[in-house]
């Protein structure tokens, strides 16, 4: 009955406003009341009102900027149907004056009742400043207005919007917010820009957190949902918000025609690189994807999660040989990304055998089967671990690089991608420390001065598939990763996040094979590429008759340390450094 009595109160006003707007027009050019005129009109206006956009329908409450166009579209309609009738005995400026009126009338009675109705029912007792007064901030003061909070300025950096205003909400700049909030403290600040970098959201973070309760902030383009309300994606600032780096150099064409209509296989598909590959390979267009991995669990969890019929799930070991071989006959991939490797490095120190059958030999079965079977690109996944190795782990990569930069590729462009750690992986710190911080600590940081270099997994990976694409054959590309972070400040940033800030850090000395700081670079002979986020490292000749030799002797020995050492000479193996 509710909804019925709101129509029929729409039609009510057309029918009122319409006889006040003539009256108003008649009596502003000196001519008689026609009753019959206006009543036609007022018939003519409720026809269109009901039989377009279901006009008569439309929620005043609820009113926006489509619902103004749409009601002048519903009354320009009805002119174009009346005035033609009335044309010869009225000047058409006449009709004209009265339908400007009219629209005037209407549209000024809706939003007068919308701020009215929204302002009455919504208690304003929580302040809001909105950081960017582009599109995404405009959005967001459109879906809080209904909320318990009170915006109260927008802020941002462009020098010609500062000092202007948004229905009578100032545009400020970051020192002139400070200067007006002065000693109180705000309840909420949304930082409305999805395109910033980590560094100018990280700066704000800094410069403003003083002055709020709260910070959210609204994910990256790429991740914002269309069909989704933008308050609905907001989230509380993150560690991985402050690193993201979003290199600017992506070419997203160059690995859209990489990997377009092309048939991959992933090996280590479950795990987090191998799985973010699948995922930009699906979104780049692949024809089909292979997907190696040991792990039932991971290749479960990711055919559930993508649901995609180019997908097909191998449950195989890089190791064994003669599955594998059937794969690369059945599947004949044009393309072959290896990122199935034992990663943990303490892990590794205490199954050095496992580790170096693993990365080592399965890298070489991979390696030679994209030979045999005529693949056409090779890319093997490689750390910076492998940088003057001081652990198990980076050798068994370093030797993999080699094995890969000196092998006969025949028809198969080989290429290796190295850089350093990604930002929440499986054997990141990342989660490691938002476990400890839940649980209200202590976080454990090997050493205080501890440094790493961090990327986000889908940067990372699309960088990998863009060095890829511009690889020819034996080249070791080197991603840029910035710069190195201390750890300890890592820990402190999320503990600081986390509003927890009770929580201590407890240093307990470096793991058996970790080193202080992580390398990129073996020498100053990089080359660079097109692309400044991608460099291309001085190749290693090693002859690859002595190299194989070496490694079968690697796999058979009881010596492991020594013959590791033989290979990469600048190994350096620190079990316990303190």
């Amino acid at each position: 009955m509710f909804a019925i009595d709101k129509r029929i109160l729409n039609i009510l006003v057309i029918i009122t406003l319409t006889f006040l707007t003539f009256s108003w027009t008649f009596l502003v050019f000196h001519k008689p009341f026609n009753v019959q005129i206006v009543v036609m009109v007022v018939c003519i206006r409720i026809f269109a009102s009901i039989l377009l956009f279901k006009d008569y329908s439309l929620s005043w409450s609820k009113v926006t900027q489509k619902t103004f166009i749409l009601k002048s579209i519903v009354y320009i309609v009805a002119f174009g149907t009346y005035a033609p009738f009335y044309y010869g005995r009225f000047f058409l400026y006449f009709l004209f004056s009265e339908l400007f009126v009219y629209l005037f009338a209407i549209n000024f009675l809706m939003y007068g009742y919308y701020l009215v109705i929204n302002r009455s029912r919504a208690k304003k007792n929580k302040t809001l400043v909105i950081y960017g007064a582009g599109k995404a901030g405009l959005k967001l003061e459109e879906e809080f207005r209904d909320s318990a909070y009170k915006l109260k300025y927008f802020v941002d950096d462009d020098k010609r919007l500062q000092k202007r205003s948004i229905d009578s909400i100032y545009i400020l700049s970051k020192d002139e917010l400070k200067r007006r909030i002065g000693d109180a403290k705000y309840d909420l600040l949304l930082i409305a820009m999805p395109s910033s970098s980590s560094k100018r959201i990280n700066l704000i973070y800094e410069r403003l957190k003083p002055y709020f309760y709260e910070i959210k902030i609204l994910p990256s383009l790429d991740k914002i949902l269309s069909n989704d309300l933008l308050s609905n994606q907001l989230k509380n600032i993150s560690v991985e918000d402050l690193l993201a780096r979003h290199p600017k150099d992506l070419d997203k064409v160059k690995i859209s025609h990489f990997i377009q209509d092309k048939i991959i296989l992933i090996t280590g598909a479950g795990g987090s690189i191998g799985s973010e590959i699948v995922r930009q390979c699906l979104k780049y267009g692949a024809k089909k994807l292979i997907l190696v991995d040991h792990s039932e669990f991971n290749l479960y969890q990711l055919v559930e999660e993508l649901k995609s019929d180019k997908l097909f799930p191998m449950m195989q070991s890089v190791l064994n040989e003669p599955l594998l071989d059937k794969t690369f006959e059945t599947y004949k991939p044009d393309i072959v990304v290896h990122a199935a490797a034992y990663k943990h490095v303490p892990l590794v120190e205490s199954n050095v055998e496992e580790g170096i059958l693993n990365n080592v030999l399965g890298t070489k079965i991979c390696i030679d089967l994209a030979i045999k079977h005529n693949v056409k690109k090779f890319i093997l996944i490689s750390t910076d671990k492998a940088v003057r190795p001081t652990n198990v782990m980076g050798t068994t990569k370093r030797i993999c690089e080699l094995y890969a930069q000196n092998v006969n590729a025949k028809e198969t462009q080989i290429v290796a991608v190295r850089f350093g750690n990604v930002l929440g992986s499986s054997g990141s710190v990342i989660p490691k420390f938002r476990t400890q911080i839940e649980k209200g600590g202590p976080v454990s940081v090997t050493h205080p001065e501890i440094t790493r270099y961090f990327m986000l997994i889908p940067e990372a990976c699309e960088l990998v598939l863009q060095a890829g694409a511009i690889g020819q054959s034996g080249e070791l590309f080197i991603l840029d990763m910035g710069k190195p972070i201390k750890i300890v400040d890592l820990a402190k940033k999320m503990i600081e996040l986390s509003g927890k800030h009770d929580v201590q850090i407890e240093f307990t000395g470096l793991r058996p094979g970790e080193k202080l700081y992580e390398e990129l670079l073996i020498d100053e002979s990089d080359q660079k590429t097109l692309y400044a986020s991608i460099m291309i490292a001085h190749k290693t000749e090693y002859s690859i008759d002595v190299l194989e030799k070496d490694m079968e002797k690697l796999f058979t020995c009881n010596d492991k340390m020594a013959q590791l050492q033989k290979i990469v000479p600048e190994f350096n193996h620190q079990k316990h450094e303190r």
